[in-house]
């Protein structure tokens, strides 16, 4: 089935709209690792400590340093697109060191993401670095237990509390199937120094148990949030979805991406990654220059933000209605579609 989405269509100069702020600056990038490693190492530190008192105190202090691991998260992020310094040794490097830290191979993560960015919103290439979307029609046409096993993947308490914490611990630890040996190497190194500070900081910590009280509550709280971030970055009611013939890369950025108007405290500690619509249209935008370029346009400002509120709808997709150009439930309404404002293709010219 051919469909053409209804979303505006982005203009042909929005590469000048972004190019100001592409540039990353050394100090803003070494004082957010300051403001976000070394908090996250202290908590971490009075997490070991607590466990003298109680453990209810543990799994207090658990939520901030989860918080400052997600900020940690962002830097290893912008690393991996290569806007968080200018040299991409330097970038490289602090991806490397941070992926040992939140559990998360370099490369390989690069890897999959890169994929994730060139291929957003783009129906006839979903399937690597992006959440398992089918369409209505697709669902339709699965035996009963392939139907099961999406509603399962699609459940709430699987997606957002089981899932994120057995993907950081677990599924982390192997390649892809069909991954080069440069992702091989970093699933492998990355293992190897997990292991090896997990050795380390149990004989420091008197044992592995230790250990584990404290390390594995941060991973569940800031992989669950994590997962809730990039879930409602691109499933919500209005988002993007076309077929690879009418795929454009900018229109895709901006409408297949979303921008979640957090309060000013988790903006902050999710850095800026709520301006994902920005993000999308320019992944050499370090994170702390996202809300700048976001102000800067008003056609990134007509782009209708989410809410903590109004997020809470997107628990409710499920597939992508072709017809309806939206995203819907397991079940939808058979009215028919209103004829969409076809949007011209364009050949998108850097995806990095």
């Amino acid at each position: 089935m051919t469909s053409t989405s209804s979303a505006p269509k982005a203009p042909a100069n929005w590469r000048e709209y972004v190019a100001p702020f592409q540039q990353s600056d050394v100090r803003k990038s070494l004082w957010q690792i300051a403001n976000s490693i070394i908090p996250y190492f202290v908590l971490w530190y009075l997490m070991y400590r607590s466990l003298e008192v109680s453990y209810w105190l543990t799994l207090l202090l658990a939520f901030p340093a989860a918080g400052f691991a997600m900020r940690m998260f962002i830097i290893f992020h912008d690393a991996g697109h290569g806007s968080f310094f200018k040299s991409q040794k330097a970038n490289n490097w602090i991806g490397r060191l941070t992926g040992v830290f939140l559990f998360t191979p370099y490369q390989s993560w690069k890897h999959s993401h890169a994929i994730h960015h060139a291929t957003s919103g783009d129906l006839d290439r979903r399937g690597v670095g992006d959440v398992w979307t089918l369409t209505y029609e697709e669902y339709q046409k699965l035996p009963f237990w392939q139907r099961m096993g999406y509603r399962v993947y699609r459940n709430p308490i699987v997606i957002f509390l089981i899932g994120p914490t057995i993907d950081f611990v677990v599924l982390q630890r192997f390649p892809y199937p069909k991954a080069e040996d440069r992702e091989r190497a970093s699933v492998r190194n990355t293992n190897l120094a997990i292991l090896g500070m997990i050795i380390i900081m149990s004989f420091l910590m008197g044992g592995f148990q230790n250990y584990l009280l404290v390390q594995l509550p941060i991973i569940a709280i800031a992989s669950s949030f994590g997962v809730w971030l990039f879930y409602v970055q691109h499933q919500y009611e209005n988002v993007y979805w076309e077929r690879h013939e009418n795929w454009d890369y900018a229109t895709a950025a901006l409408y297949g991406s979303s921008f979640y108007k957090l309060p000013k405290i988790l903006q902050w500690f999710t850095g800026n990654i709520g301006y994902h619509h920005i993000h999308h249209l320019s992944p050499r935008i370090p994170n702390y220059e996202l809300e700048s370029c976001h102000n800067s346009n008003e056609m990134f400002q007509k782009v209708e933000p989410l809410t903590l509120w109004t997020s809470l709808k997107s628990l409710n997709v499920r597939l992508w209605d072709e017809d309806h150009h939206k995203m819907i439930g397991y079940h939808r309404d058979e009215q028919p579609a209103e004829a969409p404002v076809p949007a011209t293709a364009a050949s998108p010219t850097g995806t990095d």
